[in-house]
């Protein structure tokens, strides 16, 4: 936890807060904080500053707060992601927050199997959680969006054009296709697959919305490494 993350619910003045829970076993058995420690802290949904511990104990800690500081910029991108596998997922969405993706779209795609769907980690408080402790390692505020689409046609054929009008629309996809671009200066939106890709019928389905597919060489990754590996890339 590179930042402590304050809720709304958590100030009991302007300037002080009050935590307990997660965050204060945090503070105690990670930071070993003491009294008088000076502390990163941000405002969910707000500007970051620095928090002075003024009291801690077993049941609660008490900070007073200053926020003064902008959150860091988002990457200027919408991320289609083919829904992973339950375990994986729970990474992704860690890794996407803490790259700064301002919005995640998780699609299906005939290799996700259907079992991924009932998945618990996909109930908006699962996945919020996840985000949240990618904002705390990255030194962020703002939670990205996420949304849910599970059928792939409809997505694609009526929604995905307005998505990614004015933008670089990418797909990544192992073959023969021109390398991912590096160190691009426009907004991108960019599709990645499932464990064993795109199917030849959904990559067509993307170039129809103005997708291109793009590779990064003969490796095969996985997803994990995949969305990284591509963002650092491109960004």
């Amino acid at each position: 936890m590179n930042l402590l993350l304050l809720e709304d619910a958590d100030f009991v003045a302007a300037d002080r807060v009050v935590l307990a829970g997660r965050r204060l076993k945090h503070l105690q058995e990670v930071h070993r904080a003491a009294v008088g420690d000076n502390l990163r802290v941000g405002r969910l949904g707000g500007p970051m500053g620095s928090g002075s511990l003024l009291q801690l104990d077993e049941q609660h800690a008490e900070l007073q707060v200053s926020l003064d500081q902008p959150p860091p910029a988002k990457l200027p991108l919408t991320l289609l992601l083919a829904l992973p596998r339950p375990k994986m997922l729970k990474r992704v969405l860690q890794t996407v927050s803490a790259m700064g993706v301002p919005r995640l779209v998780l699609l299906n795609s005939y290799r996700v199997e259907k079992s991924f769907w009932q998945t618990p980690f996909l109930e908006p408080d699962a996945i919020r959680e996840q985000l949240i402790l990618g904002l705390e390692q990255a030194r962020d505020t703002l939670l990205p969006e996420v949304i849910i689409e599970k059928r792939f046609k409809p997505f694609v054929e009526d929604r995905l054009p307005a998505i990614a009008a004015g933008s670089l629309g990418l797909v990544g996809h192992p073959g023969d296709f021109p390398a991912c671009p590096r160190a691009v200066e426009q907004p991108v939106t960019l599709a990645i697959g499932p464990e064993g890709g795109w199917i030849p019928y959904e990559v067509e389905k993307l170039q129809e919305a103005g997708l291109q597919p793009v590779q990064l060489g003969e490796r095969i990754l996985r997803v994990e490494t995949a969305v990284p590996a591509l963002l650092a890339r491109l960004f």
